[in-house]
């Protein structure tokens, strides 16, 4: 393991440059109208789809654009436009509590920093993270599923903790592509690092991915 990692440093600006290459506009791809439904959508997204999550937020997202609209159509109401995405009961009442939390303390803005972020109801620092990296362009990265899969199969970082995972490769990512590495990173392991049988020919970074010699596990 330790070899993979002296490997993988002396190649992680040159790892960086070719995602870039490979990935040059990225950005989330949660819909939303504003910042308020973005963070709407993120905690929606929690162990849903981008795509299924789009789909249940298309209509809401007409009715609803702010807090205050939030609060007035309430849970009941908030369930009937996503239902179909997982968890939507709890989802749905964190929704609600972090609308009135917003209005009630935040004069109904988001927060930019991590601090009050994590006083939302349903906001964890995954979704804290991308919050401030996608509407207030921080230079932070939020590690979900496939973030720490990519991540470990390149030997940028090692574990299974998330905030191990975000610790690494904060300290490791150059300047540079600190921006968009959380971008970089989840698109890349959703097209095409993919849990199961990764697209490895099709890999902008395959020549320098430990992977495929099994030195890593997946």
């Amino acid at each position: 393991m330790l070899e993979v990692k002296c490997k993988t440093m002396n190649n992680i600006s040159k790892i960086f440059a070719l995602l870039a290459k490979s990935i040059p506009a990225p950005k989330s791809e949660l819909d939303s109208v504003n910042e308020f439904t973005f963070l709407v959508a993120v905690v929606l997204s929690a162990q849903a789809t981008d795509k299924g999550v789009n789909k249940a937020t298309k209509s809401l997202f007409e009715r609803v654009k702010t807090p205050e609209e939030m609060l007035k159509l309430g849970k009941k109401g908030l369930i009937g436009y996503i239902k179909t995405v997982g968890f939507y009961n709890s989802k749905s009442e964190n929704i609600i509590k972090l609308s009135k939390a917003l209005v009630e303390r935040f004069h109904s803005k988001l927060p930019d920093n991590m601090e009050d972020l994590l006083t939302l109801p349903g906001v964890g620092r995954k979704t804290a993270n991308v919050i401030l990296n996608s509407v207030f362009g921080k230079p932070v990265i939020a590690v979900d599923r496939h973030v720490l899969r990519v991540a470990n199969r390149l030997g940028l970082a090692f574990g299974d903790n998330p905030e191990d995972i975000e610790t690494q490769l904060m300290a490791i990512v150059p300047k540079k592509y600190l921006s968009n590495a959380h971008h970089y990173l989840v698109l890349h392991g959703r097209y095409v690092c993919t849990a199961r049988s990764p697209h490895c020919p099709e890999c902008c970074v395959e020549e320098l991915c430990p992977y495929e010699n099994k030195t890593l596990l997946s």
